[in-house]
């Protein structure tokens, strides 16, 4: 039977890691996209509280988690890190397989764990409103709900594809209270821009970025929250990988390889980094896998460079893996990872070969949610899916060498506001989707020189 590990209270983490203290070289900075000069606080006022802003630049290992945060994190962790024994039957693999499930928490999937904290520190900064962007909905409803906890208002500029698969993601957004926009919309100049050039557009996160900036740049009550990309957002969710390093402490065991989807980067650092962070102070080695999908192959065909954001270049230059900040994915099934730039830490330790990368087709990752829900009883997001892919490949090479390695994957959410997908799914309407070479050229065409 799938055996689970919790935590009790007093063992629970207080700090946040975060591998900027550990890195074996320093992170490129990021630029002002004017001057090309690195960036200083006061570049960023106008869009987050000073508290996030220090958490954004600190090179201090570990940063304390606010009790009331903590207070808060309570409601729904420690999130459970399981073995997978019914999947590991299923498979004939000698392997163990576990998995962190964070779909446990309020809205399903891990994003409260950085939603919370920005709520918190926004709200002790005096702020009324928080505005953001969302792919597949799980951000925002994430900040909605942490609004709601904070009295604060959430406007949130969801994708118009996933606005349109995806409507009970809008309804739980609502019903935490927050105010929800199909993005392009008509309400900021860069939505309108967007809209005259196409107005027939399925939307992108780079799109929906812009919109929301544009509002809290504009409005002095009003500040910007993002879920993932940013190094504050990705050291938020390492609550994630601190709990499964105490959890498999508990468990007697350790992994050989660990694994995560990545979109922007947020549940792969979160998961990943306090592993790594071990393996870079002289702890064991691992190795660390991301997965992408193959619509949207930023690590893999993306170029490791200077780019905005956002599509409409009113963000900061961040160095990271990009497919071009025009660059508008195809309307793939997993929302959460359809953005065009991977998170500026996640790009260096693919750099440093500290991680490595694939990318898969969204049938072949239907197909190994299908065989998880199956034998563990969870149906997860389609974003998690490609996570369940790498790790049954994994399990069944186990399989044919016949080695015992422990695998670990994050299953960064539940897809039960996903079953449309699924029905598609069934219903071979789900097509598989290519990032070609050609198409990768002409998006990276408008990447600033730096």
């Amino acid at each position: 039977m799938s055996k689970k590990y919790y935590l009790p209270e007093d063992k629970l983490p207080k700090n946040w890691y975060n591998i900027l203290a550990d890195l074996p070289v320093p992170l490129p900075a990021v630029l002002h996209p004017g001057t090309k000069q690195p960036i200083g606080p006061g570049d960023l006022e106008p869009l987050f509280p000073m508290d996030l802003i220090l958490q954004e630049v600190s090179t201090e290992r570990y940063i304390e988690i606010p009790q009331p945060v903590r207070e808060a994190y309570n409601i729904y962790r420690p999130s459970p890190l399981i073995r997978a024994t019914h999947l590991e039957r299923a498979l004939g693999t000698p392997a163990k397989i576990y998995y962190k499930y964070e779909g446990v928490s309020p809205t399903g999937s891990h994003k409260p764990n950085s939603a919370i904290p920005q709520a918190y520190y926004n709200k002790i900064a005096g702020i009324k409103k928080l505005t953001t962007e969302t792919g597949a909905g799980q951000w925002g409803s994430s900040l909605a709900f942490a609004g709601a906890m904070f009295g604060m208002d959430v406007d949130v500029f969801m994708v118009r594809v996933s606005y349109e698969q995806k409507p009970y993601r809008k309804a739980m957004i609502e019903t935490f209270g927050g105010r929800v926009t199909p993005s392009p919309s008509n309400r900021t100049n860069s939505g309108r821009k967007i809209l005259m050039e196409d107005p027939d557009t399925p939307g992108s996160l780079g799109i929906a970025i812009s919109e929301a900036v544009e509002v809290a740049a504009t409005n002095a009550d009003t500040k910007y929250c993002l879920g993932s990309v940013l190094n504050h957002v990705l050291m938020h969710q390492t609550i994630v990988g601190n709990e499964a390093l105490l959890q498999f402490e508990d468990a007697g065991d350790y992994p050989d390889v660990i694994i995560a989807c990545t979109g922007g980067g947020s549940n792969f650092a979160g998961f990943t980094f306090p592993f790594i962070g071990e393996q870079l102070r002289g702890g064991k080695k691992v190795r660390v896998v991301a997965v992408e999908p193959a619509a949207c192959p930023s690590l893999t065909k993306g170029r490791y460079a200077y780019d905005f954001g956002d599509t409409v270049q009113l963000t900061p230059l961040m160095k990271m893996h990009t497919l071009g900040s025009s660059f508008i994915p195809p309307a793939i099934h997993s929302g959460g990872l359809r953005y065009h730039g991977m998170a500026p830490l996640v790009s260096h330790l693919k750099e440093l070969n500290l991680i490595e990368a694939r990318a898969e087709q969204q049938t072949d990752c239907f197909a190994a949610g299908v065989t998880f829900s199956r034998t563990e009883g969870i149906i997860p997001a389609p974003e998690s899916t490609h996570a369940i892919k790498a790790a049954i490949d994994e399990a069944l090479i186990c399989k044919e060498t016949g080695e015992s390695k422990v695998i670990a994957f994050n299953l960064s959410g539940n897809g039960y506001f996903d079953m449309q997908s699924y029905m598609n799914y069934f219903a071979g309407a789900i097509q598989d989707l290519e990032y070609s070479d050609d198409d990768v050229r002409k998006a990276l065409e408008e990447v600033p020189v730096v």
